[in-house]
């Protein structure tokens, strides 16, 4: 057999599998098989040599009239798979609009959110700024500034996280009103609120955690009284809790404040009968609180003989646990989304909708 019959019957032989191709991917097999380096065709062209010189020209145009024949053939079965196979996409992702739709699931806000909204609306309400600060702080603003020198005993109450001897995660948000009296250059009134994440070593376990929050309060002007906190946390305690609430303060200890006392408001479950919630005394502890301290109205430029002041602070994630029913704060914080659908009904107010 000549070598032109032999080209003829490769061109024959892959005409037949251009046509048989149903993909893109047989296609390519195809053009490796006859139009590459190692191909038939190729072998056929090293044969060349061994013909007559009058017969190299005629035999080398031939090889490559079969070349671009079957290219040509590859080509166009190509455009023919890849037409099918587009038709076949279309058909298999065609949307039938008589079935019913996909009804997308419809996030919540978390409870957390929810309380931490509530809260500064009560205080925006009061008329209130909104502060907020940076979570590493210094030695100094976190403790010295609100009167807790290195040496003073109560730091042990605060087991801190820290980056060097003189930076740390910040223990509560207290140094942002330290921070904000220096601002304001002594002289009131100064009325903020301070919401944020704090940092502690305490351990992690139903009521506890290393990372929480804090919303801080602070309010500074001449001739404020203790009459002034307790006409102040008593509104607070009715909106978030309840027309029928009332607050009680006990005699407690904090460096920044003096006297400083623990508020507790009777208990919303039992009315202060005495339950579960409660511990069966009728009230619940829910923030600290006092009057700002000589020395840190003096520390933050203030003079302590013309204004006076009052702090509290509380905990967004333990009055959550309170107003719905939360065990364990770590659900809080785990975004395990069965979790947080359970308070999708609830509206702003923490009622059901």
């Amino acid at each position: 057999m000549s070598l032109l019959d032999e080209l003829k019957d490769l061109q024959q032989e892959a005409t037949e599998l251009i046509a048989q191709s149903e993909t893109s991917k047989d296609l390519q097999d195809v053009k490796v098989k006859f139009l590459g380096k190692k191909g038939p065709i190729s072998q056929l062209m090293k044969q060349m040599k061994d013909l007559p010189n009058e017969e190299k020209p005629q035999f080398g145009k031939e090889v490559n009239i079969a070349r671009q024949n079957i290219q040509s053939q590859i080509d166009d079965r190509q455009v023919e798979i890849e037409e099918k196979e587009l038709n076949a996409q279309l058909a298999a992702e065609t949307i039938d609009i008589t079935m019913p739709a996909n009804i997308p699931t419809q996030g919540n806000v978390h409870p957390l959110t929810k309380i931490v909204n509530e809260i500064e609306d009560v205080f925006i309400g009061l008329g209130y700024s909104i502060v907020e600060g940076r979570e590493v702080e210094s030695d100094y603003y976190n403790f010295e500034a609100l009167n807790l020198p290195k040496t003073h005993p109560a730091r042990d109450m605060q087991d801190s996280f820290y980056i060097s001897e003189e930076i740390l995660l910040r223990t509560h948000t207290s140094p942002v009103q330290a921070r904000t009296m220096e601002r304001y250059g002594g002289q009131g009134p100064v009325k903020i609120i301070c919401p944020g994440k704090v940092y502690r070593r305490d351990a992690d376990d139903a009521t506890h955690s290393h990372q929480f929050n804090q919303i801080e309060g602070l309010v500074i002007d001449k001739n404020i009284t203790m009459a002034d906190l307790k006409g102040t946390l008593q509104y607070f305690a009715k909106r978030i809790f309840g027309e029928e609430r009332e607050i009680r303060l006990r005699p407690s200890y904090f460096p920044f404040t003096e006297p400083s006392v623990e508020v507790d408001i009777s208990c919303f479950k039992c009315g202060g009968i005495g339950c579960n919630v409660c511990k069966g005394i009728g009230w619940i502890e829910i923030l600290g609180a006092g009057l700002v301290h000589p020395n840190v109205l003096e520390m933050g430029g203030f003079d302590p003989e013309v204004y006076s002041g009052f702090a509290f602070g509380m905990g967004p994630d333990r009055i959550a646990m309170l107003k719905y029913g939360i065990e364990d704060i770590r659900h809080l914080y785990t975004n395990d989304l069965r979790f947080n659908t359970q308070f999708s009904t609830l509206e702003d107010d923490g009622s059901e909708s």
